[in-house]
């Protein structure tokens, strides 16, 4: 079992608090590593450090080109060492570790596309009266606290520190407690691709202790967080304290529509990819499967029939398909749903704990389809994060999109049809942040993501992403040698 130190100003420190923290295997059920649970002093360090790294080291004077620079090496050093961090991310987090090498590619990407952005971000000329020129300059925002959830440990953390780099900002960075990992891993190769001490620091640590302080802190500018509706609202009302800037991607409870005249074999797999892929750990889950009357009876039986070929196994195994959940906490949870749902609508497959040969203490469930489900059963309107799937019929198109967008969620939804007219109709009407037509789940780092409603509020990826760490600077230049003439 390893014990990690805190990332500060470009070293590995001991933390001042004498808390730790175990960290499991949720295969196995063992603990495999030990940090600390940062506290306020920790984190103030920490703060310090990004501080004086932003107002006066060599960052400061870091030219577009040294940032973009910075960030392809990053994305080099992920692709080097990409089979050591996929295999940490699998122990860590009990995801199969195809998907966590798709993951760890997807970091790569990340770091590559806003290191080329870095150059890219320009600001304006505005025409305005009289003799004289107003310019808009972009800034960077400054010190940004930026928390990470734990079903995708390393691409979630890549998603806000690629841009509040490329941005020229520095970051104090917490990941989830369950899977600090990765990040700790790849921070012991940041000198090696350029960053100053203090441009990135890693602070581990509980959400009420180290997140609360990162976010209550007065010196830092930006806070970024991925998870719950809960935690978001708690972090917004702290962060007005000091009017920092947010931007926050919360849960989501996604309809994923099938329409009769969709193709009937892509639409099943899109379905079960859409609610199984990464256990179910997914904010953007096709979680609520609204299935035309037509092909519903037929389209339940598909499912059911295609979900009992699931590999569920050891996730170091290449033909696992569906792994452990994450903790025992998610474990309990995603249980509990499975017996609400037992009492609120019919059961397809599934509903019970996964036996794997060899990791009896592991964290594993059956995947779970309950199918003649109302949109106001529980299992429809709250977000269980796990393998569970709500299979709901409607009628009409009307009736699709009124079931659809009868939540208070708004990330993702998508759309299976062959009348483009009918997609596209529902593209409008779907109050979504991301909508996919005729797929489930694609996401590209040059694309923007993000909620509506209490999904969430800012946008991450593409140009969207480095917009939420910059400020824009008004300079009004007057270009007369008349006097003002006030008096």
């Amino acid at each position: 079992m390893t014990r990690h130190d805190l990332y500060i100003n470009g070293a590995f420190v001991p933390a001042e608090s004498s808390a730790t923290i175990e960290v499991i295997d949720p295969a196995a059920g063992e603990p495999i590593a030990v940090v600390p649970d940062a506290n306020a002093a920790d984190v103030a360090r920490a703060v310090h450090a990004a501080r004086a790294a932003f107002d006066d080291g060599p960052w400061k004077e870091a030219t577009a080109q040294d940032r973009g620079r910075v960030l392809l090496k990053l994305a080099e050093i992920v692709r080097q060492r990409g089979d050591e961090l996929a295999e940490l991310e699998t122990r860590n987090t009990g995801k199969p570790i195809i998907e966590a090498e798709g993951d760890i590619a997807d970091v790569a990407t990340c770091f590559e596309y806003y290191g080329g952005l870095a150059t890219k971000i320009h600001g304006d000329v505005i025409p305005v009266p009289d003799n004289a020129m107003s310019l808009a300059l972009r800034e960077p925002i400054g010190v940004a606290g930026q928390i990470i959830p734990w079903n995708y440990p390393l691409m979630m953390a890549s998603w806000k520190l690629a841009p509040a780099i490329c941005a020229g900002c520095t970051a104090v960075l917490k990941p989830a407690e369950q899977t600090p990992l990765t990040i700790l891993a790849l921070a012991s190769s940041f000198a090696d691709a350029g960053l100053p001490p203090g441009v990135v620091n890693i602070v581990t640590g509980l959400g009420e202790s180290a997140g609360a302080a990162i976010v209550e802190h007065p010196d830092v500018d930006k806070i970024a967080f991925t998870g719950s509706p809960e935690v978001g609202k708690k972090i917004m009302r702290a962060s007005a304290e000091t009017l920092k800037k947010i931007s926050l991607e919360l849960g989501g409870k996604s309809p994923n529509i099938f329409f009769a005249d969709s193709d009937f074999e892509n639409a099943v797999e899109g379905a079960l990819f859409g609610v199984f892929v990464n256990q179910g750990e997914v904010c953007s889950a096709g979680s609520r499967i609204l299935v035309q009357r037509p092909i519903y009876k037929r389209f339940v039986d598909a499912m059911a029939e295609k979900a009992r070929t699931i590999t569920i196994g050891p996730p170091l195994d290449r033909a696992t398909k569906m792994g452990a959940l994450v903790s025992r906490e998610q474990f309990d949870r995603v249980r509990k749903y499975q017996e609400i749902g037992k009492g609120e609508a019919k059961v397809a497959i599934g509903g019970g704990v996964a036996a794997v040969k060899g990791l009896e203490r592991g964290l594993f469930v059956e995947p779970t389809i309950f199918y003649d489900v109302d949109n106001s059963d529980r299992i429809a309107r709250e977000e269980i994060f796990g393998p569970v799937a709500s299979v709901i019929p409607f009628d009409s198109e009307e009736d699709a999109l009124r079931i659809a967008n009868d939540t208070y969620y708004g990330l993702a939804a998508a759309v299976w049809t062959r009348d483009i007219f009918r997609a596209m109709r529902a593209v409008k009407k779907l109050r979504a942040g991301i909508v996919w037509v005729n797929h489930m789940q694609p996401t590209y780092v040059e694309a923007p993501w993000g909620g509506y409603k209490q999904s969430g509020i800012g946008r991450e990826l593409g140009k969207w992403g480095v917009e939420e760490y910059l400020n824009v600077k008004q300079v009004y230049i007057n270009l007369s040698e008349q006097p003002i003439g006030w008096y």
